[in-house]
């Protein structure tokens, strides 16, 4: 009798604790709920904290010749054609403009510049015009600080890694005007901030379209 009842004992300890740790409380950290979280604000749909987010650009392209008429087209070997580039652009609540771009398959170890510009990609570089600017410089191309600068263009520089993949990410605090901002370029090296070369990256190297 005294054997039964110990072995009655420890079979409900058991259950017992089976039953804490199945209960689903405490707040471990889930890698799984990180991913979905991920997803929904790149869908546009949430935000970091769950406030809604209206996508206004979303572009995945691979970059093709610069002659093929396509979205994305490069015209240097330091972009090659097959290396896609994803966009990625949303509005704040407050008024403001998030820019994502991703980039894989450029060259590896590598600086490269890349802002907005206000006209589509076509088969000559200088086609997509000139940077966007909140407030446009009445001299272009604009080299003047108080006008080329990350707060009032769109500075999406980044640098590849071993892989030629890279991540560059850019806020500010106005939305582009409807129409006025039509491609992403990526140049030659990272943004110079100089006196008198503020805002310049080198050649143009490859466009895609994204009509803002």
């Amino acid at each position: 009798m005294p054997l039964t009842r110990t072995f009655f004992g420890l079979a409900l300890s058991v259950l017992l604790l089976a039953g804490c740790n199945n209960s689903g409380g405490g707040g471990g950290y889930d890698e799984g709920n990180d991913d979905a979280a991920e997803g929904a604000e790149a869908d546009g749909t949430t935000g970091a904290a769950g406030a809604s987010r209206d996508v206004l650009a979303r572009v995945s392209a691979a970059f093709e010749s610069a002659d093929s008429g396509g979205d994305a087209l490069t015209y240097a070997d330091a972009v090659p054609e097959g290396a896609t580039i994803d966009v990625r652009v949303t509005a704040d609540d407050d008024g403001g403009t998030d820019f994502t771009v991703r980039v894989a398959g450029l060259e590896p170890d590598r600086d490269y510049g890349s802002h907005v510009h206000t006209q589509p990609c076509g088969p000559d570089p200088a086609d997509s015009g000139p940077h966007y600017q909140d407030r446009a410089d009445p001299v272009q191309p604009s080299t003047d600080p108080r006008f080329a600068n990350p707060e009032n263009e769109v500075w999406l520089d980044f640098t590849t890694d071993s892989a030629g993949s890279a991540r560059s990410g850019a806020e500010v605090d106005w939305r582009p005007r409807e129409g006025e901002a039509n491609s992403v370029v990526i140049h030659e090296h990272h943004t110079h901030t100089g006196p008198d070369d503020s805002g310049t990256a080198g050649a143009r190297l490859a466009c895609v379209n994204v009509p803002l």
